[in-house]
């Protein structure tokens, strides 16, 4: 029998679908349905290897943590990964098909459809339920090809949850407006409300919550409090608005890292694990700081690193980071940031650039070549200085060469489930006027989810600012999951939960 369906559509960007998403997929999944997410169609730059080779989006990958699952393919069929301003990278079921301009883009997009709706079906016939997430908004009346909102809930008849942010402002707007520009047939499959990020009082609230259900006639499923603090990746950029997670005037006895904020940063949930550590002031850099020094650089991934490589030379990062590396400051490069601290970056069939050649930070003795193919897998590997176990993944194109011999970061054991013996990265100890320099570059991501691994490296560094050095550890696989019930108990207890099952099992 398919399976049930329930979607999650949003008044706008970074609404929180991906979270209420990920709440409806633990809820539904402790209740005893066997649960999986879907995402048509996700734009972001955070994205996950899958176990077969193939790229999804983090959020999905969430997700399906969430329900308890591996994340595949079938889960976000199309990804894609902007370049520019004006173009993406276009993933479809876990391998890129070219880079197209938005335009491009817009007349490819129906031959997508009928793989969307594959996807789908796939999903449908192995669960109970499936919960669909949206983007941005359904209410995008300058696109005429849409195959992620309201088009895939008329594919499959689904039952639409419009999610509105009341921490923006402007709920009762943003939800009027958005229903209001749906066509009287899509308004048919919207069956509530539900407001997200609530602070306060409910009853002053309540009056407009009324009025709301007068205008459309259709429920307020819940109002959902702002949920801080939790252990869950974002997938939009718009997180990095809040780029430091402690004040600096706090930070004179903690261990202060700078991640350099890069245009075109990539998976920056890369470095989640490292807010929770409760000695770490964690700050995404826009411009030099030239008031302090760190304790620890960390150069990001990139989803165009030659043209990331040209903005840290342009923005004057380059001779700030070289400065801090000669007065003893660690820094790591992960993927992108790697590749932009060896020699050169070159890209002689234009896979990403249309410049061939861009010198690097010369950090590291390496050089960089981008292929057409890229790498996606999921890792095992050991970390050759502390020899601790480590898994992560890679998402690259660019393979890197060391040249001279220096010592490798890993030991690659397994990729995908396959054995392998091969080295990543690099790791240099430098003697410097301000002490001792370490310089490590690597592939993998998610290196410090792995909390032994994070609880060595951050020592390391603590030893080298005479801080203090923490012996205990948290799981970060049990904060994750932790954090998932936080959610799921948060959205159970705030929302219609007889109304929304109601809903499901089409009684409603």
């Amino acid at each position: 029998m398919p399976a049930k369906t329930l979607m999650v559509q949003g008044t706008a960007s970074n609404v929180g679908k991906s979270i209420i998403t990920a709440a409806l997929c633990r809820i539904l999944k402790r209740k005893g349905y066997r649960v999986a997410p879907f995402k048509a169609q996700n734009m972001s730059n955070n994205s996950f290897a899958t176990k077969d080779g193939g790229e999804v989006s983090r959020a999905q990958a969430e997700q399906a943590a969430a329900c308890e699952l591996e994340p595949t393919i079938a889960m976000n069929p199309v990804l894609l990964k902007p370049t520019t301003d004006q173009g993406a990278q276009v993933v479809v079921m876990g391998k890129p098909i070219g880079t197209m301009t938005a335009k491009e883009y817009q007349a490819y997009k129906p031959k997508l459809l009928p793989i969307v709706r594959g996807a789908l079906n796939q999903l449908m016939k192995s669960f109970d339920v499936v919960v669909i997430e949206g983007a941005g908004s359904p209410a995008e009346i300058n696109i005429k090809h849409e195959i992620v909102n309201m088009a895939v809930a008329r594919m499959v008849k689904a039952p639409v949850i419009l999610v509105g942010d009341i921490d923006k402002g402007g709920i009762f707007a943003q939800f009027l407006g958005t229903f209001n520009l749906l066509k009287s047939s899509d308004q048919k499959l919207v069956c509530g409300f539900l407001v997200n990020k609530f602070r306060g009082d409910k009853k002053i609230l309540d009056p407009g919550l009324k009025w709301l259900e007068r205008q459309t006639k259709r429920k307020v499923l819940g109002v959902v409090p702002f949920i801080p603090d939790l252990d869950i990746a974002e997938e939009d950029s718009v997180a990095l608005e809040k780029t430091s997670n402690i004040g600096l005037a706090q930070a004179e006895t903690l261990l202060k890292v700078d991640v350099i904020r890069l245009p075109k940063i990539s998976n920056f949930t890369d470095f989640d694990a490292l807010k929770k550590e409760r000695d770490v002031a964690l700050n995404f850099l826009q411009k030099p700081n030239r008031n302090y020094l760190p304790d620890l650089i960390i150069l990001p991934g990139s989803k165009s690193t030659i043209s990331d490589l040209k903005f840290l030379w342009d923005s004057g990062f380059v001779a700030y980071i070289k400065k801090c590396v000669m007065r003893g400051v660690p820094i790591i490069g992960i993927c992108g940031g790697y590749q932009m601290m060896g020699e050169k970056v070159l890209d002689p069939e234009h896979v990403e650039a249309e410049e061939s050649e861009c010198f690097g930070l010369g950090l590291l003795p390496t050089v960089t070549v981008f292929q057409k193919e890229k790498i996606t897998c999921q890792v095992k590997a050991i970390h050759l200085e502390s020899q601790m176990e480590i898994a992560g993944y890679e998402i690259h194109m660019g393979r890197t060469e060391n040249h001279n011999g220096s010592q490798p970061f890993l030991k690659i054991k397994e990729r995908n489930g396959v054995l392998s013996e091969s080295d990543d990265g690099v790791m240099i100890e430098n003697t410097t006027s301000g002490g001792r320099s370490f310089i490590y570059g690597t592939y993998l991501h998610g290196l410090f989810d792995n909390a032994p691994f994070r609880r060595f490296f951050l020592n390391k560094i603590r030893r080298i600012g005479e801080l203090e050095i923490l012996s205990d550890h948290a799981s970060q696989e049990q904060q994750i999951e932790n954090s998932f019930d936080v959610l799921a108990d948060s959205v159970e207890n705030h929302i219609d939960m007889k109304f929304l099952l109601g809903i499901l099992e089409g009684k409603k």
